[in-house]
């Protein structure tokens, strides 16, 4: 019985994702690939603003030596690609199209600010766009950096970024804001969806352990939550219900476990070798519902804090209209 309560739960893995830019801060023409979570695109309108789509394809000044904005985008005769993302949102069996330059203005900020911009990809912080036309403001024309950081927020090594958790960063390369839950949790769907169509695998597992995972990092209950990143698409809704009921059973096979442990009366390693478990797993099993149970115990006595303070307010407002009432 024991055996069913470890074998079928390791702890989650997660991934790195990032958020991509808003439909009001995203040029309309050359989209990397359709972003369906409303705020993944929410968080990219904090990036960039909307451009044109006139500017979308606007040439800029090019810029003597190769940017560096990752190994596989190196400099090539024949020109640059374009975007991982625009890549990924081509239909299956397509045939390939002719490579597209990197954007001027990304290959700039690229040899400017390697750290953001360069081989790894760094979250940003909201409002980068007017940081980087204060500090360069003849360098780069106003509508081509929209153009750009939307192009930079919606490709996908930028949103697994954004999915792994990582905090914001600013133009120093200095973590200056927590990643919201919300952006998080649409970053790790809307990397789902682009690599979905290109998988042998099943993803969804996966998926959903990032989604607990993920879950878990943000501190909150299971209701704030959803009510923080649930959205009108129904389909995302489903898997995040499906990912709590995983969570669920996880921890009810957890907690089954710590009782039989604490009821054993043995060390660790003899428990484990009895039911021929690895202790190490065993040992994180434990751990992860002793974590549960204080959490839960933390947020009853909240909840009795919170009862016994509006209860003692209501006395206090009762016992001040008393003699306004007798007069």
């Amino acid at each position: 019985m024991i055996e069913g309560f470890v074998a079928s739960h390791s702890p989650p893995n997660r991934i790195a994702m990032t958020d991509s830019a808003s439909a009001q801060e995203q040029p309309h023409a050359a989209p990397a690939a359709p972003v369906a979570a409303p705020v993944v695109a929410e968080s990219a309108a904090a990036v960039a603003t909307a451009a044109p789509a006139d500017d979308a394809g606007a040439a800029q000044p090019q810029r003597k030596g190769g940017s560096r904005r990752g190994g596989r985008n190196r400099r090539k005769p024949e020109g640059r690609p374009a975007p991982e993302g625009a890549a990924e949102a081509a239909a299956p069996g397509a045939a390939p199209r002719a490579p597209q330059r990197v954007h001027p203005a990304l290959e700039q900020l690229a040899s400017l600010y390697p750290h953001l911009f360069g081989a790894v990809f760094r979250p940003l912080k909201r409002g980068i766009f007017q940081d980087i036309l204060a500090a360069h403001p003849e360098l780069f024309e106003r509508e081509a950096l929209k153009v750009a950081l939307g192009l930079h927020t919606r490709s996908t090594r930028y949103l697994q970024s954004v999915a792994a958790g990582d905090k914001r960063h600013d133009l120093q390369g200095q973590p200056v804001e927590a990643m919201a839950p919300e952006h998080v949790h649409h970053a790790l769907l809307e990397v789902y969806r682009r690599k979905k169509a290109r998988a042998t695998e099943d993803l969804l597992p996966k998926l959903r352990n990032r989604m607990i995972a993920a879950f878990e990092a943000s501190g909150l209950t299971r209701e704030d939550y959803t009510a923080l990143v649930a959205s009108r698409d129904e389909s995302a809704n489903a898997l995040l219900e499906e990912a709590f009921a995983d969570w669920a059973a996880r921890n009810a096979k957890d907690e089954a476990l710590l009782r039989a442990f604490e009821a054993s009366g043995q060390t660790l390693d003899a428990f484990a070798d009895m039911y021929g478990l690895v202790p190490r797993t065993v040992g994180q099993q434990i751990e992860r519902a002793r974590r549960l149970a204080a959490v839960r115990a933390q947020q009853v006595a909240a909840a009795n804090a919170a009862a016994a303070a509006a209860a003692e307010s209501a006395g206090a407002e009762d016992a001040a209209a008393a003699p306004a009432q007798g007069d």
